[in-house]
């Protein structure tokens, strides 16, 4: 089981969630995330000039909680996950520096690899221990409330020309838009690139669904409750990319089934009701969106033809072909295969060199150490994955479980040392879902 386990356990206070005032933590929380979702739209519609300066601001940010967490003691509210995180910290450090000296590496790189290796892992426990269930809530709803705006968006890009000012990418070429097929692009929302949009939407999912879940005291609650779900839907059809649409088919297949084996006899009745409600909802979505789909279908045609599935999927989860040739005891250099080091080192040129996969990626970069940071991966999936079953079940609720399903599909195929915005999201994901283990029964609507 995961060390911390008996402290996440815990019962939470029965105080209401929204009695408290807000915290620091929980308000630099936000502001991280609220970065992370809206930097992209800065740099693509506002000044591309902007990339570092925002990159610096949530990094200080999110830096300062993690020194405000250790000078405050919070840590000592997950005292074994803390200690395993410094021992770890230390690991990635020295090794880095073993690099660093025999020359695979440079001091640039170093502190990049630790930014991208470390830094929003260590944001995530810091904003987990510091964090009240106030916050938690307060934060769930801005995330919420970003992706029903969201939504209209991803909509109006999907309905407009890849050369339309809101489908720009950064270098305002056209021919730079990825797109569906002929004339319809592939949307990015406020970020900017396609695989941002993605993630954001994959973070969003065991959320929106919860929020359907969650005991709603109006009935009014009911209808924000179906937009966060609507807005989900809506993103993810007209999204354009096949991993966001069988990804929230996939959760939403899963919580379908969940809602109904954990609810109590007594409320299965309600579940059902509750499961046919969002059903029908998706459904009328998808004949609303059908040219999207229809996009769509094509797309998967395309790929079906052009790719071996097997073989993309076991590169996600293993590392391409001849990584492993490529595979050495030191390693490339911590953080070399970022896009944040490509973009240092070849004057705001991202350049991929290395590996697209994030199991790849961390072999060649880091070697022996790379290959002990899959296994840490594995082992904090096994334990979240079981920390979550016992709340499910201790809650009747299937929602602790879709937080760490996100969790553990995020470790695995995300380009979290590899990506800005992946590495980013992913503190604010694990934040969340070590808060879901806190605060198992979702207080969303008071």
């Amino acid at each position: 089981m995961m060390p911390g386990a008996a402290a996440l356990a815990r019962p939470a206070s029965s105080s209401s969630a929204t009695s408290a005032r807000m915290s620091l933590t929980g308000r630099l929380f936000i502001s991280v995330m609220l970065i992370i979702i809206f930097e992209g739209a800065v740099r693509k519609w506002v000044a591309e000039s902007s990339t570092l300066p925002l990159i610096l601001l949530r990094d200080v940010l999110a830096s300062y909680m993690v020194v405000r967490a250790i000078t405050r003691g919070h840590f000592r509210r997950l005292p074994q996950l803390a200690t395993i995180m410094g021992a770890w910290s230390a690991c990635v450090l020295g090794w880095g520096l073993l690099q660093l000296t025999l020359g695979e590496s440079t001091f640039a790189v170093l502190l990049i690899g630790l930014r991208f290796w470390l830094l929003y892992f260590w944001f995530g426990l810091a904003a987990a221990v510091g964090m009240s269930e106030r916050d938690y809530i307060v934060s769930l709803r801005v995330l919420l409330a970003t992706l029903v705006l969201m939504a209209p968006l991803a909509v109006l890009q999907h309905q407009s020309p890849p050369g339309a000012f809101i489908n720009q990418s950064l270098d305002a070429d056209e021919g730079s838009v990825f797109v569906v097929i002929a004339g319809v692009v592939r949307t990015t929302g406020t970020f900017s690139f396609t695989s941002g949009f993605t993630i954001f939407l994959a973070t969003c999912a065991p959320f929106a669904l919860g929020a359907f879940e969650a005991r709603k005291r109006k009935f009014s609650h009911r209808f924000i409750a179906l937009a966060f779900l609507g807005a989900l839907a809506a993103c993810a059809l007209v999204s354009g990319a096949r991993a966001s649409i069988i990804y929230t088919g996939g959760m939403f297949a899963i919580f379908l089934l969940g809602n109904l084996v954990f609810a109590p006899m007594r409320r299965k009745g309600l579940a059902l009701i509750a499961a046919v409600v969002a059903v029908l909802a998706v459904v009328a979505l998808v004949y609303l969106f059908q040219g999207a789909v229809e996009a769509t279908q094509q797309r998967f045609q395309v790929a079906a033809e052009s790719e071996d599935l097997v073989e993309r999927i076991s590169s996600i989860f293993l590392g391409e072909r001849g990584v492993l040739d490529r595979f050495t005891w030191l390693g490339a250099g911590i953080g070399i295969g970022s896009n944040l080091a490509q973009y240092v080192q070849f004057s705001g040129r991202t350049v991929f060199l290395y590996s697209e996969s994030e199991a790849g990626r961390t072999l060649i970069e880091g070697g022996l150490v790379g290959a002990l940071f899959v296994l840490v991966k594995l082992a904090v999936v096994v334990g979240g994955i079981g920390i979550a079953l016992k709340r499910s079940l201790q809650t009747k609720a299937v929602f602790p479980i879709l937080v760490w399903i996100a969790i553990s599909l995020a470790l695995i195929t995300w380009p979290v040392i590899g990506q800005l915005t992946a590495n980013g999201m992913f503190g604010v994901l694990l934040a969340l879902g070590f808060l879901s283990l806190r605060y198992p029964t979702l207080r969303l609507f008071g």
